[in-house]
């Protein structure tokens, strides 16, 4: 026994009990009452404190390169943050170039991650961008056979996918145990909102949110899911974020659908007001929260939460994908000194630190249940994304991947005194944690004391995802 941690309470997904943690060889050895230290054996009291497994970010983008620039975070950056952040997993997007294979790529990916020295364990999502030919529609067997059983489409941007290749992107993961995630936006009205905003000189963020408005993603939603009941494939919404499309996974899940949809804290807390006057107390401006898709409005975020405490939503994620304040400002001025809009602002917002917190702080004020965040916020990513072999609870045999929560600390988010990404700013500034990590384990291994990271960068490995086989809306 390598590590005791003594006298806490217990959170799963399910229950919550008293009880002692074994730690042996990186793995979780016993639970119980009274366990007993051996020789060399380092105890943690805690005593008032919950035990919880780290969670699993399901959707980061670390060293991603977007509109003439790269995300602040890398594999190793990124990864620190998360882990003083209580998450000790990222699922982290690498999108194939169109006319390269995915599995080809994949392997140049993992080898930059290895590179860039994770702080904790990490996945990959691959990112589809070319399924023109049947060859590259068939080489997504070999990505499963290297470990990544979650592939994403687009349905807006340039590279994305039209009807018929994401049909046959589903067809394709349903044969092979593969997962197929979507980022649903009606690309073609999209398309047109922008050109007629930019037409009558409507360049402001606000009309980043009015061209990705709720109906541009609710009505892509529901198309997004008639298309997976025709090809009696399951699908995974990522960041989902307005009320229509709450209200069709809620329809398709309960008409027995294999149908799993993500959201965000940004859309849990902030509306797209922030489009309009961004946080001026915190000197953020609107462009600074500028991502993709938008946050909506009151009626959205309402109905988000609804759909966390009723189990519609399964899963909660950051689309971690931070840029520099001066890089949000190419919304004025482009990177070559042209007239910016809205189109030329690198979309993404940080939050790979702060989920974990603002969740559990969102449960310690009773908005939802502790069970529940550890529900959307570990377990159920480890089942959806093939991991549960060894992460998202804390059972027996699984990683010792551990949360010691003070629910009296409170915590002011700052990101010059207490966040540890490569940031400038974080659009999480001021707000308020009601409870906070004291101790985040990795392995068994402590890699945030409560103030500062103490792990090892390359301490962090790859972990491979099982085939996956969901038949129905339950686990």
């Amino acid at each position: 026994m390598d590590l005791l941690i003594k006298g806490g309470k217990v959170v799963t997904a399910k229950s919550t009990f008293k009880a002692d943690v074994a730690v042996t060889n990186g793995k979780i050895s016993a639970i119980g009452t009274n366990l007993k230290p051996e020789a060399g054996t380092e105890v943690v009291d805690a005593k008032g404190k919950l035990v919880l497994p780290g969670a699993i970010d399901g959707h980061t983008h670390m060293a991603m390169p977007f509109g003439g620039t790269i995300s602040t975070d890398d594999y190793f950056t990124g990864t620190r943050a998360a882990a003083c952040g209580g998450t000790t997993t990222i699922i982290n997007f690498e999108t194939q170039p169109v006319g390269v294979k995915m599995s080809k790529f994949l392997k140049e990916k993992l080898e930059l991650a290895e590179s860039q020295g994770p702080a904790v364990d990490y996945s990959i999502h691959m990112g589809v961008g070319d399924v023109t030919t049947q060859e590259m529609l068939d080489d997504m067997a070999k990505v499963v056979d290297m470990g990544v059983t979650s592939f994403k489409v687009f349905m807006v941007y340039d590279f994305g996918v039209d009807d018929g290749q994401f049909y046959a992107t589903l067809c394709k993961a349903k044969e092979i145990g593969a997962l197929v995630g979507v980022h649903a936006e009606n690309k073609n009205v999209n398309d047109y909102l922008v050109k007629k905003y930019l037409s009558e000189k409507k360049i402001s963020p606000w009309y980043h949110y009015m061209s990705k408005n709720e109906a541009v993603a609710g009505e892509a939603d529901e198309r997004a899911i008639n298309l997976a009941k025709m090809a009696g494939a399951p699908l995974y919404i990522v960041h989902l974020d307005n009320a229509q499309g709450v209200a069709a996974v809620a329809k398709a899940r309960a008409e027995g659908y294999p149908i799993f949809a993500e959201t965000c804290p940004q859309y849990l807390y902030f509306t797209k007001e922030v489009y309009k006057d961004g946080r001026p107390e915190f000197k953020l401006r609107p462009q600074d929260f500028v991502c993709s898709p938008p946050m909506k409005g009151k009626e959205s975020k309402d109905a988000l939460w609804d759909g966390i405490r009723n189990g519609v939503i399964s899963t909660l994620s950051t689309d971690h994908c931070p840029f520099l304040k001066k890089e949000k400002d190419w919304g004025k001025k482009t990177k070559d000194g042209k007239k910016g809009n809205f189109t030329t602002i690198p979309n993404g917002c940080a939050g790979v630190e702060n989920m974990y917190p603002f969740i559990l702080s969102e449960a310690n004020k009773g908005k939802i249940t502790f069970n529940k965040a550890v529900e959307i916020a570990a377990t159920n990513q480890a089942k959806l994304f093939g991991m549960d072999y060894c992460k998202g609870a804390i059972e027996v045999g699984l990683d010792a991947d551990i949360v010691v929560y003070d629910p009296k600390k409170r915590v002011v988010i700052n990101n010059k005194k207490n966040q540890h990404g490569a940031l400038d700013h974080t659009v999480w500034e001021g707000v308020e944690c009601k409870g906070y990590p004291c101790a985040v384990f990795s392995h068994g291994k402590l890699v945030f004391d409560g103030k500062d990271f103490v792990g090892k960068q390359g301490a962090g490995s790859f972990v491979k995802q099982k085939k996956v086989h969901h038949k129905g809306p339950s686990f």
